[in-house]
């Protein structure tokens, strides 16, 4: 039987993204309320009113001077700032579509996702003008349809700044068209690829606005005036309201719709830093006395960590929230003894708009560990992990409280992928998602991750959880990060798991020794299935997706070369111990 939210569902609005933020008869916070603030320029900021302005007029200008049309595509290339909301805004007032990209794309990255996407527009910042040039020239979009954001524009002023891009001709037939909210597309985000290429992820109005709507009202602690109260938790500055620290990429899932939309939907002033820098998020949370963050485990570790957060209070941070990959309880319970500031968790993909289990703030301590509970207006079953060369068709349902690979169903999930019908396909039937990863939900509702599908090591018929042993790992007092892959050994006939390592105090900091002492009190601490008997290797840094998520693949590509090479040496050595004939 699947099993339902804990929270009663809520009534959801069936609208538009534009009416929802910005057509509302009733919302608790004034229209001069501040937004949007840039962290890095801080005179730069936009108020709710200025928000919704600029959107309409931008959303005008592009049927004005580009023929803009329902469901055509705008790409966005850009570094977070605060020009993204009215962009993003103006293009779905037109009734376009927007797939934003990662900024650090190259150009042959970008071509793909130009063309897969079928964008007409891109919209990009001057530092990344040059590749921006080169993509669009190989995905046929002329440079006239190219456009700027952010402080600056482009000093030869051939590329116009989206800021000028309005109804010149000041006629008024220019009207958003209807939108269909349930089957009208309103983003194409393309996933992290951390398996393969990046798929387009085709969201509706509907699912972005449900899960607005669904994060509100599992988490309704912000506020614009500090009049939101938990039980537990110190209270935001009374008249002034919460702030929220945003870092994470407004072009990924996570942060385009809880830094972009939820902001402008509960009225909550948001500083915006264009790229995440420890000290520089450090001293806002101090200076301007930021009351929450949306964060990754690797910013954890890093404040866990690094010597330089003890230069700066932490104090008025009420909460934080980690998402995008597991978080250990040591990590949790480290930070909060080293700077009291509290952390708890979520889960989300791209593919469900993000959200869909949120730590509750009240159970940060006490659910350690798991990612929470379960939204409104959604269901959840876990079905039996497919063996080595078999596939799921998800109906092998588990009980509750048995680990298995979950499914969802509810109306923030995707309605495919763009132009992969076979992906589709394999993921989503009969409106439930087979989300990839392995785990299981407690008494109390709440999730916790083990694994993905993808990624469990199988030694000798025994699944291994890399997750499992990364959470071990990061506890030893040498290692201050680590990523485990499975490798296939010629020698024992079957996968073995291999950590990779960044030693602390880095790469100078290696010891003769220090691999066979961390291997050691890993194997007293497993079942000997887990033991690492693919070794150990010391690298300068984990390679990261920009939402936190290790990039495995490219570990086990190393790995596979690695231990090819090894497993030839080691029989080069046997052989040449051996008696010629």
């Amino acid at each position: 039987m699947p099993i339902k939210s804990n929270f009663p569902d809520v009534n959801l609005s069936v609208t538009d993204i534009f009416s929802l933020l910005f057509d509302r008869k009733e919302k608790p916070f004034p229209d001069d309320q501040v937004i949007f603030q840039d962290g890095d320029h801080l005179e730069r900021k936009y108020t709710y009113a200025q928000i919704k302005q600029l959107s309409t007029d931008f959303g005008k200008g592009l049927k004005s001077n580009y023929g803009f049309r329902k469901s055509d595509v705008l790409a966005l290339y850009v570094p977070n700032d605060i020009d993204v909301g009215p962009v993003v805004w103006g293009t779905l007032w037109a009734g376009g579509v927007v797939s934003p990209a990662n900024p650090g794309y190259t150009v042959q990255e970008l071509v793909y996702q130009l063309k897969d996407s079928g964008a007409k527009l891109l919209v990009t910042h001057i530092s990344a003008l040059e590749n921006a040039k080169k993509a669009c020239k190989e995905a046929a979009i002329p440079e006239s349809n190219i456009l700027l954001l952010g402080k600056d524009g482009d000093p030869s002023r051939k590329f116009k700044h989206w800021s000028m891009v309005r109804n010149l001709e000041g006629t008024s037939r220019w009207r958003t068209p209807k939108i269909s909210p349930k089957t009208d597309l309103a983003f194409l985000v393309y996933s992290s690829g951390t398996t393969g290429r990046p798929k387009g992820v085709r969201l509706t109005h509907h699912n972005m606005t449900s899960n607005v709507e669904q994060v509100t009202a599992a988490e309704p602690h912000l506020s614009h005036d500090g009049s939101k109260k938990v039980p537990g938790i110190p209270d935001a500055p009374k008249g002034k309201g919460d702030k929220v620290l945003a870092v994470l990429p407004f072009f990924h899932i996570y942060g385009l719709n809880c830094l972009v939309h939820l902001p402008v939907f509960q009225g909550i002033h948001t500083l915006v830093l264009s790229r995440f820098d420890l000290e520089k998020w450090c001293r806002l949370v101090q200076d301007e006395q930021v009351t929450f963050s949306y964060i990754v485990p690797p910013i954890v570790l890093l404040l866990c960590k690094h010597p330089v957060v003890d230069k700066y209070d932490l104090g008025s941070l009420r909460m934080t929230n980690s998402g995008a990959a597991p978080l250990t309880r040591d990590l949790v319970e480290s930070l909060w003894k080293r700077k009291g500031v509290r952390v708890k968790q979520g889960y989300g993909l791209s593919e469900t708009s993000p959200t869909i289990f949120m730590q509750p703030w009240e159970r940060w301590m006490s659910a350690v560990g798991t990612t929470g509970v379960m939204v409104p207006n959604l269901e959840a079953k876990f079905c039996a992990v497919p063996g080595p060369g078999e596939e799921s068709d998800g109906t092998k349902e588990l009980p509750r409280g048995e680990i298995g690979e979950l499914y969802v169903k509810g109306p923030n999930v995707f309605t495919g992928y763009h132009n992969n019908a076979a992906a589709t396909a394999e993921c989503l039937e009969d409106g439930w998602f087979r989300t990839g990863d392995v785990g299981f939900l407690d008494g109390d509702g709440n999730l916790t991750i083990t694994d993905r599908v993808k990624e469990l090591i199988k030694y000798k018929g025994f699944q291994v959880p890399p997750a499992e042993l990364e959470g071990y790992l990061a506890a030893h007092d040498k290692v201050d990060d680590v990523a485990v892959v499975g490798v296939d050994s010629a020698e024992l006939g079957t996968e073995v798991p291999r950590a990779y390592v960044v030693r602390r105090g880095g790469a100078g900091a290696v010891q003769p020794g220090d691999a066979e002492e961390i291997i050691q009190w890993m194997n007293n601490k497993v079942a000997n299935h887990k033991k690492l008997r693919g070794g150990i290797k010391f690298v300068d840094a984990v390679p990261k997706s920009v939402s936190g998520k290790i990039l495995r693949r490219v570990l086990k590509d190393q790995a596979k070369k690695e231990f090819k090479e090894e497993e030839e040496k080691k029989m080069k050595s046997k052989n040449s111990g051996k008696p010629k004939l």
